[in-house]
């Protein structure tokens, strides 16, 4: 296969292919990036590998790129990076890698091209594609990339016990891959990851939380929480999450899967929203239903408090898992917290006044936990849920209307009851009021400009009418 013409830039690749034949070397386009341009995706970052020093590469080729061309050396780790605009190349000589039982941080020493491919996590990670001259465009596949893009599968090149036994963080790399792409885990891959789970417990919360959030942006995050239980990762990763599964029946009722709940949740809020707390809300939005779940023999399971009890595990979720805090961390407890509210709302009669207390509690958050409350209907029975969301459509009229009334109720007119006061000679009362509310109609029907000079005209006007005249100049109140 040869990917020339997909090159929508094929003049930076030239441009590196041709430093490298300068310096006698065999470069390649390595990994995501070959990978993407397969499948199609967009792809910034281009990975280089060279058999040979890929800082004395990058040092070479920066020199060619002109003088606004910044190069980065890494010497720790034999790498170099070159920034120019938005345009970011990363060099690297080829290398082979071997591991010690507890830590993920490779010994690494000078390898071939092979060797190099050989390493990487995953197929259809493992191709490269030439830049020299030569053999401009050709992809090297060893390990059948190719083929396992066809078929839509995550495999790795090697033993994937190995390969997860060595750098446990490609476990979590197979889920989020198999996320992003709709790709799924070869069975032996799948298979390796559950005998290799525990291995996760070595790898930093934060490259953990790194990987959760690009699943949690994929369009449907369900797949890789799917995969993480299957996997038995889960457990080690949020096991408030892992407690979620399983239906627990007495005198033959049960309660539903909250797990799989959670997951047509979750995938329901994307589909509407890309918002990284709301969807993390959702993902936690019943997380305090094993902590409060009980059998009441006249009603059956219940779950009483359970966005109360939610919300209080959000801070030492976020605080173990290294998630971010502050406002991010509120806005998502205050969304579980607040999650039951439009239910309860919708099951009672919907009043003004329940509708107001709603939207003072939810504030901005209100059109998020409207999203939120109309993903968490997942019942199966049609009816009861079509009643649901009727009752959610007249939850938000009631609010658009409130909120109307309320910007009403704000709006500063060219004219207000203390003047008619001063310009009428009028006590507080009711005919104040009769003035106000037949000027502000005049300003909303258009009959008049909703200025001063025209206000103080309407008003005199329609006093003229009750038989009253000005005991003040109306001109003093334009002063």
């Amino acid at each position: 296969m040869n990917l020339a013409e997909s090159l929508s830039n094929p003049r930076i690749f030239r441009a590196v292919g041709g430093v490298a034949d300068e310096l006698g070397r065999e470069c390649y386009a390595v990994g995501g990036f070959v990978r993407d341009l397969i499948i199609g995706r967009p792809s910034k970052d281009i990975d280089f590998v060279t058999v040979g020093s890929g800082i004395e590469l990058a040092e070479a080729v920066g020199r060619t790129m002109g003088p606004r061309t910044h190069v980065n050396v890494f010497r720790t780790y034999g790498t170099a990076q070159i920034r120019r605009g938005e345009l970011e190349l990363e060099f690297v000589g080829a290398r082979k890698e071997s591991y010690t039982r507890d830590s993920r941080n490779p010994i690494v020493e000078d390898g071939t091209l092979e060797e190099d491919l050989s390493r990487r996590d995953f197929t259809i990670n493992a191709m490269a594609m030439s830049v020299n001259a030569s053999n401009f465009g050709e992809v090297i596949d060893l390990f059948d990339g190719l083929g396992d893009i066809r078929r839509g599968v995550i495999r790795t090149p090697l033993d994937p016990d190995v390969t997860f036994s060595d750098d446990p963080l490609r476990m979590m790399r197979a889920v989020r891959f198999a996320t992003q792409l709709g790709f799924e885990l070869y069975p032996p891959t799948k298979e390796a990851i559950a005998r290799n789970a525990s291995r996760i417990e070595i790898i930093t919360r934060e490259r953990i939380k790194d990987e959760l959030f690009k699943i949690m942006a994929a369009p449907k995050p369900s797949i890789g929480w799917r995969l993480l239980h299957e996997t038995g990762l889960l457990k080690y990763i949020l096991p408030e999450l892992e407690k979620l599964k399983g239906v627990e029946v007495r005198n033959g009722r049960g309660h539903k899967d909250n797990f799989y709940h959670t997951l047509m949740v979750l995938d329901s809020v994307a589909a509407r929203s890309e918002k990284p707390e709301l969807r993390w809300a959702a993902l936690f939005h019943d997380i305090g239903k094993p902590a409060t779940k009980a059998w009441d023999p006249s009603r059956g399971w219940t779950f009483h408090n359970h966005n109360f009890i939610g919300a209080k595990m959000i801070p030492g979720i976020f605080a173990r898992s290294k998630f971010p805090q502050g406002e991010f961390m509120r806005y998502v407890a205050k969304i579980v917290e607040l999650h039951m509210r439009p239910i309860a709302l919708v099951e009672e009669e919907v009043t003004d006044s329940a509708v107001r207390r709603l939207a003072n509690y939810a504030e901005e958050d209100l059109p998020d936990l409207m999203i939120l409350a109309r993903a968490d209907i997942t019942s199966k029975d049609e009816a009861k849920k079509a009643r649901f969301l009727a009752n959610f459509d007249l939850v938000e009229e009631k609010i658009a209307a409130i909120r109307a009334k309320d910007a009403e109720r704000a709006r500063k007119y060219a004219l207000d009851g203390t003047e008619v006061m001063r310009l009428l000679g009028l006590p507080t009362g009711p005919e104040v009021g009769y003035y106000i509310k037949h000027l502000q109609q005049a300003v909303k029907d258009c009959e008049i400009e909703d200025t001063r000079e025209a206000a103080l005209d309407y008003v005199v006007a329609l006093a003229a009418e009750k038989g009253l005249s000005p005991v003040i100049d109306p001109k003093t109140l334009l002063e």
